[in-house]
């Protein structure tokens, strides 16, 4: 799988070369997803996405779809390319997790407005909050949506500081899930990779 910087039907394999391709690297998407997921309390993941885990998954929807049309794999780009990171900020998926049915159901009547309580905060800079579900609302009255898309955006000096070595923390202030880590060091390399 050749990273470009930008994904188009051009870029991406065949369904015939994925398949082989998949057999050989499937591993090393998954250990490359699991380096960039971060654990934050026991109920949040954030999964930081990259141009890899969105081309795998583009590719992995057209081989499940059984999509070859030019049409059905530019519904799939729109869809998931918008994750990409851009070089000014880190885009993340959110994953709410609660096991048992009921309990999901009032925490996630209770996290109303929780992705837009996420923060990155680099070390001696200002936090800045994440921009949450710009393709569409995920929540209602009643209750926050279990997935959320959040966007990061970091100042020049921000990226500089990160890619000189700058901690990192990853936050949370909602009312109902105070949270906050050091994103670690593996992960943070990982990260800084995604920066100009």
């Amino acid at each position: 799988m050749q990273l470009t910087g930008k994904i188009t039907p051009d870029s991406l394999m065949t369904l015939e070369a994925y398949s082989k391709w998949r057999k050989a690297h499937k591993e090393d998407v998954i250990a490359h997803r699991k380096l960039r997921s971060v654990q934050l309390g026991e109920h949040i993941m954030v999964q930081f996405e990259s141009e890899l885990t969105m081309r795998y998954q583009i590719q992995e929807m057209l081989r499940i779809e059984k999509i070859f049309e030019e049409e059905g794999i530019q519904q799939e780009i729109d869809a998931y390319a918008p994750l990409v990171p851009d070089g000014g900020n880190w885009k993340a998926t959110m994953l709410i997790e609660y096991p048992d049915v009921s309990e999901r159901k009032r925490e996630l009547g209770r996290l109303i407005g929780v992705e837009d309580r996420m923060f990155v905060e680099v070390e001696g800079q200002a936090r800045v909050y994440a921009i949450a579900d710009e393709d569409l609302d995920r929540e209602n009255e009643e209750k926050t949506s279990s997935v959320h898309f959040l966007r990061f955006e970091l100042a020049p000096a921000m990226r500089e500081a990160v890619k000189a070595g700058a901690g990192v923390k990853l936050g949370c202030d909602h009312t109902h899930y105070p949270a906050h880590l050091q994103v670690g060091a593996e992960t943070l390399a990982s990260l800084a990779g995604d920066l100009r």
